[in-house]
């Protein structure tokens, strides 16, 4: 048992930032931990890379490329650093992020606070197993946003597995407005542009918003394919707030995430899946917190999966909680995890 399951009761006193740096200090300090075995009924190949599992930790947790070992080693199959910007940023003003355990949610309004690309590069270069994704964006203030993700790609060249592109984020202004059709498909061409050039072969997804409506999508769906995009993240926090939420801090500002994401972000998903035929490779954010929702995932169309806020809700044992319950599922179908990727989409149409 790691510092930081064993300190899971203590943080939930904190502030909740506080208990994020908290939470990755408490894995920076622990010892090396060797995860069981992978099931091998688990492993999956996507976009090339092999996984021994489909279950990876999402983005905004390990910002800066600090614990991206010790998280593989609480059994992730990867792990995914960022948001990462060329040039350190603080983000925006405290408090930024906001538990709302009635409602098992999180809310976060960081703004992409980091400490550069350098600082990460310097990481990274240490690591040696595992499959590590680098998110990458946009500093706040720059003038070409565009050049920033290129500079992304160039500089994680040699020590990212593959790179992520979030366009998605709602707390950085103006952001979002990378997802239209005109300025992805420009965005995307640098982008790419950049990665055939210092990374031929490492596979570059895409994050997008859960708060597309369906022309956002199908030209998001269609930009991407057009560009082979090699997967799609689905998806990023949403701005949404479901009247269903009871948390004092319900009314806050930032990207609302947890499990009144679940929903919304599987739709997604489904739809994505069921426009593509399957064609585009698919992984689901939002709301997994368990077996269930992993699975559920899965059926919709995701050949990966993604979670970050039941992990600061509930600690580490969610991990296992979501891997044994999807080694019950192929058990019980008698298949591997590949077999069930999409089998239940129409279902959230």
């Amino acid at each position: 048992m790691n510092l930081a399951t064993l300190a899971q009761p203590l943080l939930r006193l904190l502030p909740a930032e506080a208990a994020h740096r908290a939470a990755i200090a408490g894995l920076r300090l622990s010892p090396p931990h060797v995860s069981p075995p992978a099931d091998p009924r688990l492993r999956t190949t996507v976009a090339g890379l092999a996984f021994p599992n489909p279950l990876g930790l999402a983005a905004g947790f390990d910002k800066n490329a600090e614990v991206f070992g010790p998280a593989l080693g609480l059994g992730f199959g990867f792990v995914e650093v960022g948001t990462l910007t060329p040039k350190a940023q603080p983000g925006n003003p405290k408090p930024r992020l906001f538990r709302l355990p009635e409602d098992a949610a999180v809310i976060n309004r960081y703004g992409f606070n980091n400490e550069g690309f350098a600082a990460a590069l310097n990481r990274l270069r240490s690591r040696t197993v595992g499959t590590i994704g680098v998110n990458v964006g946009a500093n706040k203030d720059s003038p070409d946003r565009v050049a920033d993700y290129a500079l992304g790609i160039r500089t994680f060249a040699k020590v990212a597995d593959y790179f992520t592109v979030n366009v998605s984020s709602p707390n950085t202004p103006a952001l979002r407005e990378l997802q239209g059709r005109a300025a992805l498909d420009g965005l995307l061409a640098n982008v790419l542009a950049a990665r055939d050039e210092a990374a031929p072969q490492k596979p570059v997804f895409l994050k997008i918003a859960p708060d597309l409506d369906e022309g956002g999508l199908d030209d998001i769906l269609e930009v991407a394919t057009a560009r082979k995009v090699d997967a799609l993240i689905i998806a990023n926090t949403t701005i949404a707030r479901p009247a269903s939420l009871r948390s004092r801090h319900r009314a806050e500002m930032g990207g609302l995430s947890g499990r009144p994401l679940f929903e919304p972000s599987t739709r997604l998903l489904a739809r994505a899946y069921r426009a593509t035929g399957g064609a585009l490779p698919l992984i689901g954010c939002g709301g997994v917190e368990d077996g269930k929702t992993a699975l559920a995932k899965i059926e919709a169309g995701a050949s990966l999966i993604q979670l970050y806020t039941s992990l600061a809700l509930k600690g580490p044992s969610v991990v296992t909680a979501v891997l044994d319950g999807l080694a019950r599922a192929v058990e019980a179908k008698g298949s591997a995890i590949g077999a069930l990727v999409g089998a239940g989409a129409q279902e959230w149409i």
